[in-house]
């Protein structure tokens, strides 16, 4: 069985690799193929130079993917297959017992996937972020987020993992229930403190002073019957030029947060166009069909984990070949690494549905804005960001989260007729 296991593991994860670089293939050859032409519908709208950037972008960041890809499939199959895992337990066990052994198993795992993406996250932003005139952090603030984030994940993280081992170990044959349980809670505890707490950390947020913006945005909002906890403006531009704004927070706790390069980039009318799409998501509720879905995704999978956990053939199917020697932690440890190779192939219903939200959210735009100001700031956008105009279709199809531009400005250009 343990054989049988490795087999449908390696299947697995080469499968996905290979569709994985083929997509990438795809996705370079096709945006550089069109790289010298504007599509049409656009070539009134953004220069070609900034086309061609665009492309050279999208190529850049699909190439720099693959690396990264090649890098995580080489840890992943040395932390499982080549005894990666099995080592670290067996050191920790000669120190530690129980649930302190579990903790620092997982955390060490958590060290070693971190100190691996740092190099490449370095490299996508003083490298690649730089190259494109994205990039607006130094070396000092990049540290500065590391150390930050490495103190907040073991703040937050310790005491979660802690609370999950015991719960693993007390609580019998359906543990994973009250896992479950304590996961949502934790998740909607993260989202409340988040925009108070935790993102201020990072960041600066200010009020967003009085003015025409202002007077645009509270009048939408009250057409909308939306509350909010405050507008604010982030200082988005201390680390990068690219543009957002975003909802964070729930109940009396929402928050509606422009980045600062958003702000100074577009109109006042198009700044309402696109906190009008925003308001889209909230109206139709996509925020928490979201979380309902990665609830009930974490309950399947966590009922999984729960036939998994005490299966020798489990563990010895990815390199570690005593269970009993190393504890429901690496159980877990285990699951989460190799889930990913099997859920692939779920990845595009993500992406429809995401982009489905996206059409929905574009039509309240529409309804409560006027069309052609949010297509005015979708153009100003893609420009900015370097968003490729011409994805490959299939590339698009799997990983995109939004409609591709052409589609998405001709449905808000019917929708505004």
């Amino acid at each position: 069985m343990a054989d049988t296991f490795t087999a449908l593991f390696l299947a697995a994860l080469a499968l996905s690799v290979a569709v994985r670089l083929w997509l990438a293939r795809r996705q370079v050859r096709h945006v550089l193929a069109h790289r010298d032409a504007v599509p049409t519908g656009f070539a009134d709208r953004m220069p070609l130079a900034a086309h061609r950037k665009a492309a050279d972008y999208a190529a850049a960041r699909t190439r720099f993917g693959v690396a990264g890809l090649a890098v995580d499939t080489l840890l992943l199959l040395a932390l499982t297959l080549g005894g990666g895992l099995a080592a670290l337990s067996g050191f920790w066990q000669a120190h530690l017992d129980g649930l302190w052994h579990g903790l620092a198993l997982i955390l060490s795992v958590l060290a070693i996937s971190s100190a691996v993406d740092v190099p490449l996250a370095a490299w996508r932003q003083f490298v690649i972020e730089q190259r494109f005139g994205f990039n607006r952090m130094t070396p000092a603030l990049f540290v500065a987020d590391l150390a930050k984030g490495a103190a907040l994940g073991a703040a937050i993280g310790t005491p979660l993992v802690l609370a999950v081992l015991w719960l693993m170990a007390a609580m019998g044959e359906y543990w994973w229930l009250y896992v479950w349980g304590f996961w949502c809670a934790f998740n909607l505890l993260l989202l409340f403190v988040w925009p108070t707490w935790i993102a201020p950390l990072f960041n600066k947020f200010a009020p967003l002073a009085d003015g025409e913006t202002k007077t645009r945005v509270e009048a939408l909002l009250a057409r909308c019957g939306f509350r909010s906890g405050g507008l604010f403006v982030m200082d988005g531009s201390k680390r990068s030029a690219h543009g957002n704004a975003y909802f964070t927070g729930f109940g009396d706790n929402k928050r509606i947060v422009f980045f600062d390069t958003l702000l100074e980039r577009l109109e006042p009318a198009e700044i309402e166009a696109v906190l009008a799409h925003e308001l889209g998501h909230f109206r139709h509720r996509h925020v928490q069909q979201r979380m309902a879905l990665a609830f009930a995704a974490s309950l399947v999978f966590l009922a999984i984990l729960g036939q998994l956990a005490d299966a020798p053939w489990f563990f010895a199917g990815l390199g570690v070949a005593d269970a009993a020697a190393h504890g429901q932690a690496m159980a877990l440890v285990l699951f989460f690494l190799a889930v990913p190779a099997f859920a692939f192939p779920l990845t595009p219903l993500g992406s429809l549905l995401s982009r489905r939200n996206e059409f929905e959210a574009d039509r309240y735009a529409a309804a409560h804005a006027r069309a052609d100001d949010l297509v005015r700031a979708l153009v100003k956008l893609y420009e900015d960001n370097a968003a490729t105009l011409t994805p490959d279709p299939l590339h698009s199809l799997f990983y995109d989260s939004h409609p591709p531009a052409a589609i998405r400005i001709a449905r808000l250009r019917q929708a505004g007729a």
